[in-house]
């Protein structure tokens, strides 16, 4: 195996010179750093990655700690934040938090004991007490879809309570009074504040929230179904679902079909997330853009910038929800 020694011997130039070519150092020459490439791929070298990670107190990993794996949502967002860092030659590691603190808390420590240049967490079950003292410690830390005002310049998240009020607002618009609502779980802040946001769109229109009308979901595909199965069985009539993501909203328009409820003339629905599949649904989904993908890129940003002393623009820290109208809501005659 060939040694940073025979790659200075074959240059001809001293170890200093290779390893400063090696960590991308701007104080060699064009001329100088092609001699040492071509040496380096000549001798078929490798450096070696622990020993540059110990000599320059730095791995070019990035730990990133989401809720969960599967999902388009969860996809979106650790290759969006990837391909940034990839871009500047980082790498990531990640893990999953399964929205319980032990696991979150022992992903974390995971991600510390691979020797990660920084963390990216999307964290839901352990305390703002943990972050903001985790934040404080010597690895920089950042947060996405979550906000905690000691920390307000590590997080980025996103307004949802405005994307429930536009949900909400998208269907009273349309003439509809008499609007069901499927959260997410109510412990999540996220699932809170849309909750929060629908039923201010609904005092707006001095329209009361019926619990009759009201099913606390998961999130899951399956959650929409049971969510619209207990609504039908409510003898409270509801001519529009807004469901808190597009998932549940999937889910909730297959038990319609069984149901043999035709969308959307007599029953308007709207989701929430705007994931790919939602434009593909039948009929396609109108629901609340979360940009993910520019939240991503706003977090890799932040490391790149506050880390590795990239220069990148000012980070944007709480983005705001767009309603995208297609084709699920139709109007009503206001009753």
């Amino acid at each position: 195996m060939a040694t940073i020694y025979q790659v200075s011997e074959l240059a001809g130039v001293s170890l200093a010179t290779v390893s400063r070519v090696m960590n991308k150092n701007t104080r060699v020459s064009e001329k100088t750093r092609d001699k040492v490439l071509a040496a380096m791929k000549e001798l078929g070298y490798r450096p070696n990655a622990i020993a540059r990670s110990l000599a320059s107190n730095r791995s070019d990993s990035v730990g990133i700690l989401v809720s969960e794996l599967r999902g388009l949502f969860y996809s979106e967002l650790m290759s969006g934040i990837e391909a940034e860092l990839r871009a500047s030659e980082k790498h990531v590691i990640i893990a999953a938090g399964h929205s319980k603190v032990e696991q979150e808390i022992d992903g974390i420590e995971f991600l510390i004991g691979r020797r990660c240049d920084a963390l990216i967490l999307h964290v839901e079950a352990v305390s703002d007490e943990y972050l903001i003292k985790l934040a404080g410690g010597s690895i920089p830390v950042v947060l996405i879809n979550r906000h905690i005002p000691e920390i307000a310049d590590r997080c980025i998240s996103l307004d949802n309570e405005h994307g429930g009020y536009l949900a909400a607002k998208a269907m009273l618009d349309q003439g509809h009074r008499e609007i069901a609502y499927i959260s997410g779980p109510l412990w999540k802040t996220d699932a809170k504040d849309r909750l929060l946001g629908h039923k201010k769109a609904l005092a707006e229109y001095s329209v009361d929230f019926k619990e009759q009308l009201f099913f606390e979901g998961d999130y899951l595909e399956t959650g929409g179904g049971k969510g619209l199965e207990f609504m039908l069985t409510q003898n409270q009539p509801f001519t529009a679902l807004a469901c808190a993501n597009d998932e549940m909203a999937s889910g909730a328009m297959t038990v319609a079909r069984e149901n043999h409820i035709a969308m959307p003339r007599s029953l308007s629905i709207v989701g929430f997330d705007n994931i790919i599949f939602a434009r593909h649904l039948y009929p396609k989904l109108s629901t609340v853009n979360y940009p993910m993908a520019r939240m991503a890129r706003a977090t890799a940003h932040w490391i790149l910038k506050n880390v590795y002393k990239e220069k990148k623009p000012e980070t944007q820290n709480l983005f705001k929800p767009e309603f995208v109208s297609r084709e699920s809501i139709v109007f009503v005659e206001d009753n």
